[in-house]
């Protein structure tokens, strides 16, 4: 039977929790801001899909989630990437296409992997995680461990077949798999309203028989309080659910995007509300931590990034051999 629920803010949240999902939102936040300056001046060159205004979502997700347990995401995913764990040098220098990435500079930033810190799959293809994250989810119930999968995708994937299949299979076989979908109101340069007949993409999880949370994906509370049930199910044998967590997109779908397609207002009133400085002021208005404990917090990241990124462009390029290697 399908339950969508709704969750109250106001539900209560340990404060060392809001501590650390601002930690991780804020590095995400920096390293995004400082890939893009990368590009900008010519530092950096290449495709780059930027998560800016969705840094809450996998970062309170990574609060309840052990690093044994699964992530899966799409080319829009450095945010899921760090906040699983992938080590900033290794993951910048795949960006870079050097050596030292994650996949010897082979896979780029649509095919990032990491099995060590979990982060299983990257892919390049709109809605094609979703029935991988079935097998990943499938082998840990095969295997009797209670290792959770959770696969993030876009709005735009909810209209693809693979997302229809993946979670009517995931029902039929109370696979412990977690479906996020980052609703960020526009599938590339189309708006949501325009391409998706569902009011809500939870709407769908009827025809599925699934558990569903829909969720104000900015608010750090609604969204680990979606995440902390929804892991806790799949831990316990109570089989899959559907997350839609709303959010915005800040910047475009690619970095030269104009943009012109989202409306003025509506693209001012989000980022008047952005997550990370709210989050942010949230803290200190509740006392949970002082301005020079975030100051300090903030300054480790500004190190571990310019760290990342000196790593990154000192690593060599792959050589010529490596097209012959990791062939299968």
């Amino acid at each position: 039977m399908t339950v969508t629920l709704e969750v109250d803010p106001s539900t209560d949240i340990d404060p060392k929790v809001l501590l650390e999902i601002y930690k991780t939102a804020s590095k995400i936040k920096m390293y995004d801001d400082t890939y893009i300056m990368m590009l900008n001046t010519g530092k950096a060159t290449g495709m780059y899909y930027s998560p800016r205004g969705q840094e809450i979502i996998p970062s309170a997700i990574a609060q309840v989630l052990t690093r044994e347990d699964y992530v899966l995401t799409i080319y829009r995913g450095i945010h899921d990437q760090i906040a699983k764990g992938v080590p900033l040098r290794e993951l910048t220098a795949e960006f870079f296409g050097r050596v030292g990435g994650t996949c010897k500079g082979k896979g780029g930033p649509m095919h990032v992997t990491h099995p060590e810190s979990g982060l299983i799959v990257t892919t390049g293809v709109v809605g094609s995680g979703l029935p991988i994250a079935n097998g990943v989810a499938l082998s840990a119930q095969m295997r009797g461990t209670d290792q959770v999968t959770v696969v993030n995708f876009g709005d735009g994937a909810t209209n693809i077949g693979a997302f229809h299949e993946a979670m009517n299979l995931a029902s039929v076989w109370n696979l412990p798999v977690i479906f996020v979908c980052q609703n960020n109101q526009y599938a590339e340069y189309t708006a949501y309203v325009l391409g998706t007949s569902a009011a809500k993409v939870t709407d769908r999880a009827i025809g599925y028989s699934m558990r569903a949370f829909h969720v104000d994906g900015n608010d750090p509370v609604e969204m680990y309080e979606a995440a902390r049930q929804a892991v806790a199910a799949a831990r316990t044998g109570g089989g899959p659910t559907l997350i839609e967590a709303n959010t915005y997109r800040f910047r475009g779908h690619t970095p030269q995007d104009p943009m012109d397609y989202m409306p003025a207002e509506e693209f001012s009133a989000a980022e008047a509300a952005d997550p990370v400085p709210a989050l942010r002021q949230r803290l200190l208005a509740e006392g949970i931590a002082t301005e020079e404990q975030l100051a300090a917090i903030e300054a480790e990241h500004r190190a571990e990034i310019d760290d990342a990124f000196a790593f990154a462009e000192a690593s060599p390029q792959p050589d010529l051999s490596e097209l012959y290697t990791d062939l299968v």
